[in-house]
């Protein structure tokens, strides 16, 4: 068994591959800031269910965690409240802890709001990562699973693979992102890291992010509320479960050198429209729509050439986008009384 270093753990993909690593028998520590970025009670939901904290209901202020540094009961998770970009915090995990692995998941997210707040993109993605790197270095810790983004495959054409050139990117976001795929190879090159490049696509289920659409339209629709959907409905995301995506997080750990990989549906891109028909028949209800124009910043259309992980890693998605939305939906029916209070 292993122990790994998860960063952003209390986030929609990061808690879920703690909960998968965990199962596995392994040890995790975790890390993650519990910054406001959206509604900590989601974060926090996602630490009790880790800390093995069944009784804890989300309530309190939506801007500040409840959670202190604490471990589960079976004593293999630990969570520490730390920020990527404070390097002597980290430095001090790296020494207290020997890790086999770092899965670097911690980053801001979303394009429209790096547009607003660039230097935090610019301090959390790029510099954070180059603070973990230095520390793998300096304590012997060779593999990272690094996050990326299909954000970077703006203006390419489609399915996107991994050989395309990305270097105009069109976001704060996608700029720091491949900065920080530039800082692992340079460190790959330079002190021999094994480092794994996952280009996440749109990634949805249960507990998500409320600023993506799938929890917001399915708080939506519920509610009666009208859906604010940029655009005309027929732009498309390749969908991907989060089971999926955890799944193939903890297969890139092995020994790879440096390796971009893509993590997507491979399906062709399924438009919003597509996803609003699915919601709406998972919940039997059905949506209004407030238009608003499209913004500047978002892709038309994603679709992942996933032939590379197939070959690589040995993955492809298991769960349909049909039924990832019912189990999506099937989960915010289970905990709609909280839900109600979430802010989007």
């Amino acid at each position: 068994m292993s122990t790994y270093l998860v960063t952003g753990a209390a986030g929609f993909i990061a808690s879920k591959v703690c909960e998968y690593l965990l199962a596995g028998g392994h040890t995790v520590v975790g890390i993650d800031n519990l910054n406001d970025y959206y509604d900590v009670r989601l974060k926090d939901y996602r630490l009790a269910r880790l800390l093995s904290r069944p009784e804890w209901l989300p309530g309190g202020d939506s801007a500040k965690s409840r959670f202190a540094a604490g471990s589960s009961a079976a004593g293999r998770f630990s969570f520490r409240p730390a920020d990527i970009e404070n390097l002597p915090v980290i430095e001090a995990i790296f020494s207290e802890f020997k890790f086999d692995a770092v899965i670097n998941l911690a980053a801001r997210a979303g394009v429209r709001y790096s547009l607003d707040h660039p230097h935090v993109y610019l301090s959390t993605n790029t510099l954070g990562t180059l603070n973990l790197l230095e520390c793998q270095r300096k304590y012997g810790v060779k593999k990272q699973v690094l996050a990326s983004s299909s954000s970077l495959y703006t203006g390419c054409p489609m399915p996107f693979t991994e050989d395309q050139p990305v270097n105009t990117p069109q976001s704060p976001y996608a700029a720091t992102k491949k900065a920080a795929e530039m800082l692992a190879h340079t460190y790959h090159q330079l002190y021999g890291l094994d480092i794994s490049v996952l280009r996440y696509f749109t990634v949805f289920g249960p507990a998500g992010r409320p600023d993506m659409a799938p929890l917001r339209f399915i708080k939506w629709i519920d509610e009666g509320t009208p859906i604010t959907l940029y655009g005309d409905g027929t732009q498309a995301r390749d969908f991907t479960y989060v089971d999926d995506i955890a799944r193939g997080t903890i297969l890139a750990v092995k020994s790879l050198g440096y390796e971009i990989i893509n993590l997507g549906g491979g399906r062709n891109p399924l438009s919003l429209q597509a996803v609003i028909g699915m919601i709406e028949k998972a919940l039997g209800k059905k949506a209004k729509i407030a238009g608003q124009p499209p913004h500047a910043a978002d892709i038309k259309e994603t679709w992942a050439d996933i032939g590379k992980a197939k070959r690589v890693l040995g993955w492809a998605p298991q769960v349909a986008p049909e039924e990832g939305f019912r189990r999506t939906v099937d989960w915010h029916i289970a905990n709609r009384e909280w839900l109600k209070n979430i802010q989007l």
